[in-house]
């Protein structure tokens, strides 16, 4: 009996306060719609331009430096201590000078050794000619055996090898004599040096490097990612590194065939036609290789953005004036503007400011009053 007597009491007001709540949540409703439509009818101020393809020949320039095309490590051909150095790094030689000399006093003893063993055996092979003749004399008459007579034969030929190695002792010892004597086996200017006056030096170990006058060769360091473009030719334009005015061509005359396994480059040699006076051996030059024209379309760095983990651009559609994002290929970066070269159509018109405020199908109104 309770219960059922109080329900007329506090229905009245339970509606009430029902009532009051709906309207208020209509009343922020209403609100926040009016909030979403002034949003979705504000437009986002950017800036565009249409995009046209271009053909644009790159180039690319490395630092390189100027080189004798032959080169030669000069040694002694026998062993000795230095007791003479006549040049320096950086003289200019001619062929037959003298670079530097090794005491003889070993290899003249041999000559004189090998001297004496020549007259020896000249006068050995003297007597067994001597005992031949006799021999031959006696055979004739009948004097003597034909057993004496074919050792006096032998001996005589032995006598005549004895002498002829004899000789060639002496000559192999006059050789080392005069390869005490260092000399240039070509013009040109002496690059390196590695021997002092009182160093004992052995034989064939290298102590003068000499760059042969003549014929020049640009060498670069080149990284392996400059090959992957296609260039327009091997013709090499090259330009002093200390005076641009000073230029020459060039053309690739060699490519080494692996990989520097420190600095991981190829090493490109360059020869260089009537190379200047001034590019001088170890002048440092650049050189320019242009690479094949390609149909490009270039924008700023600020038109980039990304699409997951894609490069994309914000392109607008012209009825609707809504942006969209467009994945798209880059086919180079470069100072203040970065190349497509696939995602894009020419006539295109792309958000190239203001992209970082947009979302997909936001309107947009282009700067200046274009839209």
């Amino acid at each position: 009996m309770t219960s059922r007597s109080s329900h007329p009491i506090m229905a009245p007001r339970a509606v009430k306060v029902f009532a009051a709540a709906g309207a208020l949540i209509s009343i922020a409703l209403s609100g926040c719609n009016d909030h979403a439509a002034q949003t979705a009818a504000r437009a986002t101020l950017v800036r565009t331009t249409i995009v046209q393809p271009r053909d644009r020949q790159g180039a690319i320039t490395l630092t390189g430096e100027v080189q004798a095309r032959f080169r030669a490590d000069l040694s002694f051909r026998v062993s000795g201590r230095v007791v003479a150095r006549t040049v320096d790094v950086g003289a200019h030689v001619n062929k037959g000078d003298v670079l530097a000399r090794l005491d003889p006093a070993e290899q003249a003893a041999d000559v004189d050794a090998a001297t004496a063993a020549v007259a020896s055996a000249e006068a050995q092979l003297r007597v067994a000619k001597a005992t031949f003749e006799r021999q031959s004399a006696l055979i004739a008459s009948g004097f003597t055996t034909r057993t004496v007579y074919d050792q006096a034969q032998e001996g005589l030929r032995t006598a005549v090898g004895v002498l002829e190695a004899a000789r060639a002792q002496l000559g192999t010892s006059q050789d080392a004599l005069g390869y005490t004597v260092l000399r240039a086996e070509a013009d040109g200017v002496v690059t390196a040096r590695n021997l002092e006056v009182g160093q004992v030096v052995p034989a064939a170990q290298p102590v003068f490097s000499l760059a042969q006058d003549g014929e020049r060769d640009a060498v670069f360091e080149v990284y392996e990612s400059a090959f992957l473009g296609q260039t327009d030719s091997r013709r090499v334009t090259l330009a002093l590194v200390s005076d641009p005015d000073v230029t020459a061509a060039g053309e690739v005359r060699e490519i080494s065939p692996v990989i520097d396994a420190k600095s991981s480059t190829i090493r490109v040699k360059v020869s260089i036609d009537n190379p200047p006076a001034a590019m001088t051996l170890g002048s440092a030059v650049a050189g320019t290789v242009k690479a094949k024209p390609q149909n490009e379309i270039a924008l700023p760095w600020s038109a980039l953005m990304s699409a997951g983990s894609k490069p994309a651009v914000w392109t607008v559609d012209p009825r609707t004036q809504t942006a969209s994002l467009k994945p798209v290929t880059v086919g180079a970066y470069e100072a203040g503007q970065v190349l497509i070269k696939a995602g894009l159509e020419p006539g295109e018109r792309v958000v190239v400011d203001g992209g970082k405020l947009l979302s997909v199908g936001q309107s947009v109104t282009e700067a200046g009053g274009r839209s």
